[in-house]
Formats: C-alpha cells, structure tokens, sequence
C-alpha cells in the first residue's frame, strides 16, 4: 500500500508516513513476521539544500533519540517492542542535478561508565555441548520462522537442561528466574567480527541495568550463515557490569556514542556520485524532467507533464523560427516531433538557425529535416520519434 503525497516515481511503505489529515480514517498495517527482515525505527532528515544539510543542528536531534531511547527503557516500553532499542536516524541531502548523495547515519549507544567489562569471549560451539547446540539452534530457528517473533532484535535464551531450550520475550524475565534453569540474553547480531559483539548491545546492557539490575550477564551474540544459525559464527560473551551514578534518576540523560564514521575514518557525512554509473541518456532525460517539476512547484502547478510528454507535433518548415520552436518544445516536454521541409542547409543558416552547423553546409548541404532531427538528438537524446499527427501543426516557414 502506497500514500497518495509520494511521487510515482518514489514507493514508500505507508505506514512509514503519517496519516494522511485528508482521509476520514487512517489504516493501521503491521509488518508481518520475515526470517530475513528485522524492522527497527527509525528517521530520515531529508534537506532540499546543501546548505540546509551543512546547518543542520546534529546534535539537538542526536540528543532527541537518546532521549527517546532511554524514556523508552525507564518506562517498560522496550519490554513489548525490543526494536525501540535500535533507533536510529539519517540525514541526507540529494543534489538530483549532479547525481550526489550526501548522507550521515547515526545509531545511539548509551555509554556506560564505568564500561561493562568483558571477562569471556567465545564460540558458541565452544561453550554448549552437542545436545545443547542442537536444541540452541532448533529454538532460534523457530524463533525466526514465527511471525510474530521473527522481527524481535532481543530476546531471552531460557536453558532449562540439555534438550530443553526456548527464546522468550524480553517480558519473561522474571518468569524465567522464578522457573529456573540459565538465562542468556540474545540479540541478533549485525557484525560479522569473530572477536567483536555487535553495537546493538551497548543499548541491551543499559536496558539491563536499569530494568533488572543486573551486575553480570552471560550474552548470546546470534549469527547466521545461510540463513540459518551457526554457532560456529555466534559468539557467547560473560560481561560484568554496574549502574553508573544516577542512571536511577530518569531525569539524567546518560551520555551518547554513535556517528558513522566517513570514509575516511573521521566524523562526517559520506558522499557518493553515482553520475559515473549512470546512462547519460537517462541523465539527460532525468535533468530534463526535473527542470519542469522545479517549474511546476515553483510557477505553474497546474502544468500536466504527462499531457507534454504524450503530445505529438508536426511542425511545417525547419527555417529560422521552425528551428528555435523544436527546441523550446523539447524544452518544455515535447517529445515527439515532426520536421516537414524540402530544403538544404546554406552557408548563411547556421547564424540565423539554432539547429544548424557549419558541417551541414557542406557539399551541397545536408536535407535540413535530416540535419534538424540530427542535432536535436545531439542537443536532447530523449526524443522518442517522429510521429505525424494532424491536431497539432504549427507553419514556421521563411517568409521569403
């Protein structure tokens, strides 16, 4: 389902924007359960300007998701929906003229100070015995074929003896310590380091902290391989950790980290240029296009594209006044174009006729439709054709 605001060239889900205040009723979908899909929340910054993108005040909306992020946790709402864990937020600005993309993702990290220390890291297949394993995997695999689990980035790794293990929700602690056995906590992880945890679990320790207290914590970095779990690729770390002076207060916004890095290793936006992969011709069409849509935004809303674009025009003489015409056509979204003349090009038409060179004069001089439907290709390589059609002709012959 796609919003009516989105231009058609552009396919957003809906519910990734807001309702649209037009509409009576507003339409509620959930992302259904994918095994290869993990949906998070997230923001996009999307500046019309370059310089619009360089003033951007970063750090007042870095600070507004680190907030949200630990509101978030201070008020049991990551319980229900773990992914709130993972916000995130990009800033971009895309120069549509030249084909550069500026952009800058930034991923909050609550930091804890003192930091967790890390005391074991390890393979997963190190660390469970085959029986183990085995049941391990058989539960995450269920885990992530479940719809209505498969999209949750945390969870709790409940052992309760050598054949018997399942993944709860996040909701499900304090059943799992009342119940007994061990308990891990998993989250999924992006990194493919063998001796690194990915940055989701920065967020996962803090929520640790604050939510159950926890001084130490056996964690299940889960990995897959081919779409599956692999305990050869999944890590099981033991960290010890304590609360940081005045995380109780929820008032006191712990500190940050969590800029990409450019490529250059340093702060900054990335920039890519994608003119070099690009079809010049579509290049052409697509600057062309978009000089009429800033022209309808800016002066003439009411302007139809679709109708220019559509239009066939035959246009009787490729003189002085046929010639400049054929270009403010194409100009203007005119695609299709018939020349009608039966003459040469002259030495004198190439100062008084915007479609002719002096190479068309030579040798007796080119058919002026010919060098016309020639240049115009040179000029806008996105003319479809030449296609007669009597509802629209204009006469633009010398007058001699």
């Amino acid at each position: 389902m796609f919003h009516e605001q989105v231009s058609n060239h552009l396919k957003l889900l809906s519910e990734s924007l807001q309702p649209d205040p037009g509409r009576g009723t507003s339409v509620s979908i959930k992302f259904s359960g994918n095994r290869n899909l993990c949906p998070v929340p997230g923001i996009l910054y999307n500046m019309n300007t370059l310089d619009t993108f360089k003033a951007l005040d970063r750090r007042a909306l870095f600070n507004l998701e680190v907030q949200k992020i630990w509101e978030d946790i201070h008020s049991g709402k990551v319980e229900e929906d773990s992914s709130l864990l993972c916000r995130f937020f990009l800033i971009s600005y895309a120069d549509l003229k030249k084909w550069n993309f500026y952009y800058w993702f930034a991923f909050p990290a609550l930091v804890l100070e003192p930091p967790a220390m890390l005391t074991d890291l390890r393979r997963a297949s190190e660390v469970f015995s085959i029986e183990e394993g085995t049941a391990l995997l058989a539960a995450c695999n269920e885990w992530r074929q479940s719809t209505s689990t498969a999209g949750v980035p945390f969870f709790l790794v409940h052992i309760i003896s050598n054949v018997v293990v399942r993944l709860r929700p996040l909701r499900d602690w304090e059943a799992c310590q009342q119940e007994g056995g061990k308990v891990l906590l998993g989250f999924y992880d992006p990194c493919h380091l063998p001796a690194n945890p990915g940055w989701p679990l920065r967020n996962f320790l803090a929520f640790a902290v604050v939510r159950w207290g926890l001084e130490r914590a056996t964690v299940l970095c889960y990995r897959e391989k081919g779409g599956f779990g692999d305990l050869q690729q999944c890590l099981v770390v033991d960290i010890l950790v304590s609360t940081p002076p005045g995380w109780s207060n929820h008032e006191l916004v712990p500190k940050a980290v969590g800029w990409e890095l450019n490529s250059h290793g340093k702060l900054g936006p990335r920039l890519i240029n994608l003119a070099t992969e690009m079809d010049p011709k579509r290049l052409a069409i697509s600057a062309a296009d978009l000089n009429l849509k800033l022209m309808r935004w800016r002066a003439l809303p009411s302007l139809d594209l679709k109708c220019l674009s559509s239009t066939k025009c035959l246009l009787l003489g490729a003189g002085t006044l046929g010639c400049q015409v054929a270009r403010n056509l194409m100009a203007w979204g005119v695609r299709h174009i018939t020349l009608v003349d039966r003459g040469h090009v002259a030495m004198s038409n190439p100062l008084r006729q915007s479609l002719y060179t002096h190479d068309d004069c030579l040798n007796g001089g080119k058919l002026k439709v010919n060098a016309a439907a020639e240049n115009l290709k040179c000029i806008f390589p996105g003319g479809r054709g030449c296609f007669y059609d009597h509802s629209n002709a204009w006469t633009f012959c010398d007058s001699r």
